[in-house]
Parts: C-alpha cells; structure tokens; sequence
C-alpha cells in the first residue's frame, strides 16, 4: 500500500475514533503510535523507536520525552505527545530543552491530530519558536503528503529536508501575513497600493475609504480565484445525474420539465457545495460527500447514496434556497442572500449526516 494511502487511512481512523480517545496514553496508543508506524517505524522495536526516551539535562537526571526515532544507535527524532484535544504549546515545553542536549534534529510536538515538526534553522542546537511544518490530518492536503513522506524511513535523509525547511516556514509564516493583510490590512499594507492607485494625500478620510476599498478587492479577488478552480474542477469532482437524489420524489412544480434536457452545473453552484464540504470537514472523510447536479437543483449526498442526501443547493432560480433534511427526510428550505449564508446553516447540514451515521442501516 502506497504511503499516501495508508495516511488516508490513519486519518479515517481518528474521524471515527476521536470523540472516544479521552487520555494523553489513549492519543499515544490510538494515534500516535500509528503514524509513527505509518512512516515506517516499528514501534515495537526499540532500535527503532524508544519511548520514554531519557534525556539528560545538566544536574537534572532521567529526564524523559514521550518517543525518540533511533538511527544508527543515536535519536535523530524527538516526538513530544499531548492529549488529542490540548492545544499544543512551547511554552515550558520539555521538547526544547531536549532538544539542546541531543543529537536529533528535528523535534515533533504533537497532539495526534496536529503535527509540528521543528529544527534549528535559526541558531544551531536550539530549536525554533515556530516549526517549519504543520500539518492538521483532519484538513490534509495532498502536498503535505509529500513533506510527511520525507520523514519515511525508506527515505528519511537529514540534509534533504533541511534543504527544502527553511523555505517552507518561511512560506508558510508570508501566507499567513498575507491571509492577514487581506483580512484586515494594516495602514502601511492600504498605502503601499493606494499610493499606486491615488495621486491625492493619504489623509484619515482617504485611509478609511482605500481600508475598505483593498478589503472589497481582496474579497473580489479571492472569490474570482475560487470560482476559476471550481469551473475547473467541474468535469473531475461532480457526477452530473439526470434523476431526483433524494428518498422522497418532489412535487411535479418543482420541476422544470420544459426546461433545456441538458444539466448545466454552475461555478456558483460548486462553490456552494464546497462550502457545505468544508462544513463537514470535521465530521466525516470528504470523499464520502459527493456533489451531483439535477435539472432543478444541485444535491448533496452522502456516500453517493440517493438515500442520504445531506442538503439541496436551489440556484436556478432568481431567490437562492438551501434545503436541508430532518431525521424523516423532509426538507425545509432557507432563503440565503449569498454563498456564505450557507455556514449558518452547519448545525442542521451536520445533523442529517449525524442521523445517517447513527442509523444501523444507514437510513436504508
């Protein structure tokens, strides 16, 4: 099995399990130890892997961090565990004052959810503040992956990953500045563009209308972006189905049936049903939310089953309506305003899936 593949795995296995995993050693044992696994470690073999490794630091003796991965006799990887709902910090954190003292380069705190991994890139021996990598397994993306599978042990070499680690914390920490500035652009960040844009004083007036003029824009502008990728990804992530997805058949008036045969499904209509995928996130693996379009509305079904529809997107029309199921299938319909009155509707989008996965039978 590929590593990709086995890290889908680990990560359905927290989806399901992590609502029962209530210790920091239940987190070591259901998730932890896993991964560890997953990246070709046995953890059964002390050569490989040691837990409670003992790091001793000055007059302080049998000091211990939670795992140590060994390579030729000596840690080359400091794993420091935390209960899977405990927020990871540094602060007081023995993970950097072991660092310090061994010969491993690369520190991982984790809480079996989220991993940070750490090096010294800014003075050698004492280990960074901030890591050069953090990945959430519940929001993986497939280029994480890769940087996961260079911490492999078939492929595991120290100078290549710390060739490519300074870029990706710096990366990482400019994309987070940039998220900022979008969000909420500091004075300095307004008048860098606005003097290319306005001849006139940079006054309090004017600050304030180019501070919600760049906000507008960037809002414009990340919107464009998506809905670009959505008119791309259109013929690759949606079945197009011609008949109702849904248990109960609607009303004739419904349905358009005069309407053009052929189903067109829009960059809107996508948006929409990725919004309702990120909604979902947290809850169930997203390859099991499948999107399929019909003449008179875009639905969205779990599992690809006609029988477990999650929610209706109904865009093909001049008022825009989301429909969302109870436990007896019956849909109720939401006026929305715009895409993003679609995330106050999480609490019953979430519950239909919670009705689905609660049923024996799945609701068949």
């Amino acid at each position: 099995m590929d590593f990709q593949d086995i890290i889908r795995q680990l990560v359905e296995r927290i989806e399901k399990m992590k609502d029962n995993v209530l210790t920091e050693e239940a987190t070591k044992n259901a998730f932890i130890m896993p991964f560890i696994n997953a990246l070709g470690y046995d953890v059964f073999n002390p050569t490989e892997v040691v837990p409670e490794f003992i790091c001793d630091i000055g007059t302080k003796k049998g000091e211990k961090i939670d795992y140590a991965i060994m390579q030729d006799g000596k840690p080359v990887i400091l794993i420091e565990c935390k209960h899977c709902l405990q927020d990871l910090s540094l602060h007081d954190n023995q993970l950097l004052r072991y660092f310090t003292v061994s010969p491993a380069k690369f520190g991982v705190l984790t809480n079996g959810i989220i991993y940070r991994f750490y090096t010294d890139l800014e003075k050698e021996n004492v280990m960074d503040e901030k890591p050069f990598l953090e990945v959430n397994l519940l929001e993986l993306r497939d280029t994480q992956i890769e940087e996961l599978r260079k911490f492999h042990k078939s492929y595991f070499d120290v100078d290549n990953i710390m060739n490519t680690a300074s870029e990706l914390k710096y990366t990482n920490e400019l994309k987070r500045l940039i998220a900022s500035e979008m969000s909420n652009p500091t004075p300095e960040f307004v008048k860098f563009f606005a003097r290319q844009v306005y001849s006139g004083q940079m006054k309090e007036r004017a600050m304030e209308q180019f501070t919600g003029l760049m906000k507008r824009a960037a809002s414009q502008w990340k919107n464009d972006i998506i809905n670009e990728r959505l008119k791309a990804a259109l013929n690759n992530d949606v079945q197009v189905s011609t008949t109702s997805s849904a248990e109960k058949p609607e009303p004739e008036a419904e349905h358009c049936e005069d309407s053009d045969n052929g189903i067109v499904t829009t960059a809107e209509e996508l948006q929409g049903y990725y919004i309702v995928k990120s909604i979902l996130a947290q809850k169930v693996s997203l390859n099991r939310v499948v999107g399929r379009d019909t003449k008179s509305y875009f639905g969205v079904l779990l599992d690809d089953n006609n029988r477990k529809p999650i929610c209706r997107l109904w865009f093909n029309r001049s008022n825009k309506y989301v429909g969302t199921f109870d436990a007896e299938k019956n849909e109720t319909r939401h006026l929305i305003n715009s895409l993003d009155e679609i995330y106050t509707l999480a609490e019953p989008i979430c519950a239909a899936v919670d009705y689905y996965e609660g049923t024996t039978n799945g609701g068949e």
